[in-house]
């Protein structure tokens, strides 16, 4: 039954729909008997809203299988990433990271769907809208977290670290932090402020995942069927929602602050799992790098690169 209207406005526009078609990619992937990453709650929000009760949640749901450019390609490619950032917050919290940060959280159901180890919290931050409809959706299913899961209402372009102080995040503590699809649409400024707070913020044996695009896009790219079949089919303008600024060179501003930066490719974890996007002709998914970063302890490296990788970037 889709959530009342009032309480879905938050997410039927901009960057607030974006979270529904990346809970729609991560539906149909559930369902996929090879499954990267599977969340049995992505469908549940996918229906609660209006704008997206009629999208796919199912392989079979979906014209034209892998081949279409939307739930196809783009669909593997989230389901990609949420399988590669999955690994890397429950390897650092394994490694002792016990705080979770998932900035610009979403309606991802990490708090839920993974095996986190005693003692997890947990921290979700994102836009009142958001975070208002996604409770609706957990509440009306009776989801239990599998951590301790602290939903916290921010907007990451503005001071956000005072309310997660309160919310009881401990800056001596390890943390694993994750900015998941969330600086594409920061302005830099505020990039450079999310990643400075973060420094701050940072005990060693930190860790933090984030998404970039090292790029301008052609305009061949820029035309791509990915782009325009979200814009035709789901009415979701990716390209006017990526901040147009020149981004700032985050990865060597965390290798000058000290921490251990590693970039990668998306196409490096195709291969590495035999499963995922492969490059095409004007292909819009080749500028986005995935960067894995840590607050390294003395003798100790990131949990995804030697130490000796202090800032790789890939051709």
């Amino acid at each position: 039954m889709p959530a009342a209207v009032g309480v879905t406005a938050g997410v039927a526009r901009g960057v607030g729909r974006t979270a529904l078609l990346v809970a729609a990619a991560r539906a149909i992937e559930t369902h996929r008997p090879d499954a990267l990453a599977r969340d049995p709650l992505a469908e549940h929000f996918v229906r609660a809203a209006p704008v997206s009760a009629g999208w796919p949640v199912r392989p079979g749901q979906v014209p034209g299988g892998d081949a279409d450019p939307l739930w196809g390609r783009l669909g593997r490619y989230f389901a990609l990433r949420t399988r590669v950032l999955d690994d890397h917050l429950l390897r650092s919290a394994h490694l002792g990271a016990r705080q979770v940060v998932l900035l610009g959280a979403g309606l991802d159901s990490r708090a839920y769907r993974l095996d986190w180890p005693p003692g997890c919290t947990v921290y979700e931050v994102d836009t009142p809208e958001v975070l208002a409809f996604k409770q609706s959706v957990l509440d009306r299913v009776r989801a239990t977290p599998s951590a301790d899961r602290r939903p916290l209402a921010a907007d990451l372009r503005h001071e956000w670290t005072g309310a997660l102080r309160d919310a009881g995040f401990d800056p001596g503590a390890p943390t694993a932090w994750l900015a998941e699809g969330l600086l594409l649409y920061l302005p830099a400024a505020a990039e450079r402020r999310l990643v400075a707070a973060v420094d701050r913020l940072s005990a060693a044996g930190s860790t933090l995942a984030y998404e970039i695009k090292t790029i301008a896009e052609s305009p061949e790219v820029r035309s791509s069927p990915v782009y325009a079949h979200a814009r035709r089919r789901v009415g979701i303008d990716l390209l006017a929602l990526f901040d147009g600024e020149p981004r700032p060179d985050s990865a060597g501003e965390l290798a000058g602050r000290g921490w251990t930066v590693t970039v990668r490719t998306p196409y490096e974890f195709t291969r590495r799992h035999g499963r995922g996007p492969l490059p095409e002709p004007h292909d819009a998914l080749a500028a986005n790098r995935w960067i894995f970063a840590a607050a390294s302890r003395a003798g100790e490296g990131s949990a995804d690169a030697p130490a000796e990788e202090k800032c790789r970037t890939d051709p």
